[in-house]
């Protein structure tokens, strides 16, 4: 049993220097400039052994966020009995800001959000990720409730859901880039999470719907 703790105490060690390496060049000069024989050099280990944690260098880069993405829907997964998808997405997104309260968190956010800005070879992994989870989560709500895979209903649910989370994202990303960090910046997101699942769990019938004054207002200022 001591063994194999080791053991996999030793490959994470690994993971993480390639990771750290991988981080340190990509921010330095650009994701694409970067080989795996550079990044492998850098961790000082043989380019084979990257190849053993990650397949490509977009998996390398985004294993942290498909992690995350596996466990809000281990979350919804394994939910108590009477407690909604929703609430149990919301739950297990929002427990997780608390992360934010590190500065080293931060910074590492930032030099991500960097990276990923400037590279459109993550920008569209990113997509394919996001597509992918939304395509399981939306998999697992029609299992549960019955639906047909090709239903509307899920999938719609679905993309709701992964795309709050993804909002989030964006805004923390805006906000660290702007200065703002700490439990500050975690009490905030969390408010802004709790209100747009507020938001979605009451639906939208009532949300952002014209008024008569503003449309009176709008034609006044165009006629001007």
């Amino acid at each position: 049993m001591g063994e194999t703790g080791l053991r996999e105490r030793k490959k994470q060690r690994t993971r993480q220097a390639i990771f750290d390496a991988a981080l340190r060049l990509f921010e330095e000069r650009g994701f694409e400039a970067v080989t795996v024989a550079e990044i492998a050099r850098a961790a000082d280990v043989s380019e084979g052994t990257v190849f053993n944690y990650f397949r490509t260098k977009e998996d390398l880069f985004y294993g942290q966020m498909e992690d995350f993405e596996a466990e809000l829907l281990d979350e919804v997964r394994d939910r108590e009995p009477g407690e909604s998808a929703s609430a149990a997405y919301a739950r297990a997104l929002l427990t997780r800001s608390s992360r934010l309260d590190s500065a080293e968190r931060a910074d590492l956010i930032a030099t991500a959000a960097r990276i990923v800005g400037a590279s459109p070879s993550l920008q569209a992994r990113e997509r394919e990720i996001v597509d992918r989870t939304t395509q399981a989560l939306a998999a697992l709500l029609a299992e549960e409730t019955g639906a047909r895979a090709t239903d509307v209903e899920p999938l719609a649910v679905a993309g709701a859901l992964v795309g709050i989370q993804r909002s989030l994202r964006a805004y923390v990303w805006t906000s660290i880039l702007a200065g703002k960090h700490g439990p500050r910046l975690a009490a905030d997101v969390r408010a802004q999470g709790r209100r747009a699942f507020a938001r979605l769990d009451l639906g939208l019938a009532d949300y952002a719907v014209k008024q008569r004054q503003a449309a009176r207002s709008r034609k006044k200022s165009s006629s001007t």
